[in-house]
C-alpha cells in the first residue's frame, strides 16, 4: 500500500531524527519534549507500516531506495534552530493532512482522528520555539533564519500528490503557507521565496531518491536488527 508506506516512512524517519537529540538537547525539558514527539511519530509509523506489511521488516530490512518518505524529514538535525525549522514546516503540514483525513471515511481516518491532537502539540511546540529563537538574541535569530532558508527547498514535496491519500493538496498548500508565514513574521523572520518565483522545488523522496545523509541514518537505524537476525527481545 503505497500511501501507507509514504505516510509511515515520514513518521518513522522523523521519529529517528528527533530521537538523535536524546541527551543532547539544549535543556533537559527539551530532551523530554523531543523524545515525546519522537514517540508519538513512532506510534503513528507502527500503525501505518502495519497497514502495508510487517512493520519490523519494513523498518529494518528495506534498502534505501524502497523508502518513500519526503526528503525534508531525513535532513540532519543540524543545530537546534535547524531542527525547529524542520519541525515547523513538517508539523504544520501533518496537522493539516490529518485534519482532512480525519473528516473522511478512508483507511487513514481512524489513525488521523487519534493522532491529530498529538500533531497539534508538535506544531505548537515548533511555533513556540520559532518565536522564541527568532525574536530572541541576534545569534538565535540568525540561526533560526538560516534553518528556515536551508530547509525551504525540501518543502515543495509535501504537496505532491500521493496515490491513495485523499486530500485537497491545493487547499493544504494555501493554509500551510498562511500558517507558516504568520509564525515566521511574528518571529521577526523572513520566509524564503515561494513557489511562484521558481525557487521552491520538490524532491523525489516519494520515488525512493534520497539525500546523502539518509543512507548513513538508515545504516544506524537498522544496524542492531540486521546484526542479530531472528533475535527476540
Amino acid at each position: 500500500m503505497t500511501a501507507a508506506l509514504a505516510l509511515g516512512d515520514d513518521a518513522l524517519v522523523l521519529s529517528h531524527r528527533l530521537g538523535e537529540w536524546a541527551g543532547h538537547a539544549p535543556q533537559l525539558e527539551e530532551d523530554v519534549a523531543l523524545a515525546n514527539i519522537a514517540l508519538d511519530l513512532l506510534g503513528q509509523a507502527r500503525v501505518l507500516l502495519s497497514m502495508a506489511g510487517d512493520e519490523d521488516e519494513l523498518a529494518y530490512l528495506r534498502e534505501e531506495r524502497a523508502f518513500r518518505n519526503v526528503q525534508l524529514v531525513e535532513q540532519p538535525n543540524g543545530d537546534f534552530a535547524h531542527t525547529i525549522a524542520r519541525q515547523l514546516y513538517f508539523s504544520v503540514y501533518q496537522e493539516l493532512l490529518y485534519r482532512q483525513l480525519a473528516e473522511g471515511d478512508g483507511p487513514f481516518a481512524p489513525l488521523a482522528r487519534k493522532a491529530v491532537k498529538e500533531v497539534a502539540y508538535h506544531r505548537d511546540h515548533a511555533e513556540h520555539w520559532t518565536l522564541r529563537l527568532g525574536d530572541g538574541t541576534e545569534e538565535s535569530h540568525t540561526r533560526m533564519q538560516r534553518g528556515l532558508d536551508a530547509l525551504w527547498r525540501f518543502t515543495g514535496e509535501l504537496f505532491e500528490p500521493v496515490e491513495g491519500v485523499d486530500a485537497d493538496r491545493e487547499s493544504m498548500l494555501h493554509d500551510w503557507l498562511a500558517s507558516v508565514t504568520s509564525v515566521v513574521e511574528r518571529a521577526t523572520l523572513t520566509l524564503p521565496s515561494g513557489p511562484q518565483t521558481g525557487a521552491w522545488t520538490a524532491g523525489a523522496g516519494r520515488e525512493g531518491l534520497h539525500t546523502e545523509s539518509f543512507g548513513r541514518m538508515l545504516a544506524e537505524m537498522q544496524h542492531l536488527h540486521r546484526s542479530h537476525p531472528g533475535a527476540s527481545w
